[in-house]
């Protein structure tokens, strides 16, 4: 195994967000070949955090998270891959709106990572998940964004467990092309609030490096999202590809390394994948 270092610095030793065909929307999903994908790139562990979501009425084709199932696969992978360390983790999807839905996941699968996150926003009559927002008129999508990160606000004050915040700013994914270009400094106060709940529950701020897309728009949050989170007084980082299928784990890793780095961020220990300042 090659050591994932280069010459401007060290490499995440692990991609710390990934999905596998336990996740409802990973059909390309497979567990034991991310675990040798993440190998071959040197890593030397990987957290898989499968969806746990609770909106039906958004995501027509949610199917629950199979526990069983999702832990003897995580399992057998350990029995073939022992020089990988694999985590059985999970990113519970708005769980301060469904807490017994939450408790419950929580309950049966005894996750090792724990993400909080937030894809479906109440927006005017209805349910809307970010990735719909390319279907919203360009006018709209400032509008969006406050509304999700206020959600994101009520999701870290609240008291679910979780210990990581997955990408921050989601709608940056779908920011739709016809609209003014998505400008974080129109939302500092939105960003910060979110940002200084999250350093006071000692949680751990994500970079999701958004499935390979490109680095202007891959990193959520971005160069600017990550400053005001170290001077919101957050401590710590995590990195996640966001993988849904093998291909894709560690894809931008260096991109947030880099990005890290830059902001004077180092590796915590070797087996914990957070870097702190």
């Amino acid at each position: 195994m090659r050591e994932p270092t280069c010459e401007e610095g060290p490499l995440p030793t692990s991609d710390q967000h990934v999905h596998s065909q336990f996740s409802w929307d990973a059909p390309a999903g497979d567990m034991e070949a991310s675990c040798r994908r993440a190998l071959e790139l040197g890593l030397r562990g990987i957290v898989f955090t499968e969806h746990a979501d609770f909106v039906p009425e958004v995501h027509h084709d949610l199917r629950p998270l199979d526990i069983p199932a999702y832990r003897a696969e995580v399992e057998r992978c350990r029995a073939i891959f022992p020089e990988l360390r694999i985590l059985l983790g999970v990113e519970l999807g708005e769980p301060h709106r469904f807490p017994a839905e939450a408790a419950a996941v929580l309950a049966a699968s005894q996750p090792e990572r724990v993400l909080g996150s937030v894809h479906c926003v109440r927006y005017e009559d209805g349910m809307l998940d970010a990735s719909q927002l390319r279907r919203l008129p360009a006018e709209a999508a400032p509008g969006f964004m406050r509304a999700y990160l206020q959600e994101v606000l009520l999701l870290v004050q609240s008291s679910q467990p979780f210990e990581v915040l997955a990408h921050l700013d989601y709608p940056r994914r779908y920011w739709p092309a016809g609209a003014a270009a998505l400008a974080e400094t129109d939302f500092e106060a939105e960003y910060r609030a979110v940002l200084a709940a999250l350093a006071r529950r000692d949680g751990v701020l994500e970079i999701n490096t958004t499935r390979g897309i490109e680095p202007a728009r891959g990193l959520c949050p971005g160069p600017i999202g990550v400053g005001w989170w170290l001077q919101e007084g957050g401590r710590a980082v995590s990195f996640g590809s966001d993988a849904h299928s093998p291909e894709q784990v560690a894809s931008g890793l260096k991109v947030a390394r880099d990005l890290a780095l830059g902001l004077g961020l180092r590796p915590e220990r070797e087996d914990s994948g957070l870097w702190r300042r």
